[in-house]
């Protein structure tokens, strides 16, 4: 199992000890689920809004971002890293799958006449 680099930035803020430590814990968890990843970046802003949060996930033909808003810095982080890992997800699994779908449509027994 590889290990990402994992990245965090909190921008001209000062941040609570449980929440730097629950972002950590969420991006190795990530890199745990998805094994390709070898860099991982996260960064938090404080906003006159709230906090806005960005990230980025980078690996072997892998590349995703995600951005969300929120009035605090803790749930903004978490819902920049949920929607992150749904756009990992989807691209991981177009990738794992897509030899399946071809194999199921080339497969020998598989033919034109088959349907008729």
């Amino acid at each position: 199992m590889s290990e990402a680099v994992v990245t965090i930035h909190f921008k001209d803020m000062r941040v609570h000890q449980d929440v730097k430590e629950e972002v950590e814990r969420r991006c190795h968890d990530l890199s745990d689920e998805f094994p390709e990843l070898t860099r991982m970046e996260l960064t938090l802003v404080h906003t006159h809004s709230g906090y806005e949060a960005s990230s980025h996930a980078l690996g072997k033909h892998t590349e995703a971002a995600a951005h969300a808003a929120a009035s605090e810095s803790g749930p903004c982080a978490t819902k920049a890293l949920d929607k992150l890992r749904l756009k990992l997800r989807k691209t991981h699994d177009k990738r794992i799958f897509a030899h399946r779908r071809r194999a199921h449509r080339s497969h020998p027994r598989r033919s034109p006449s088959d349907t008729e």
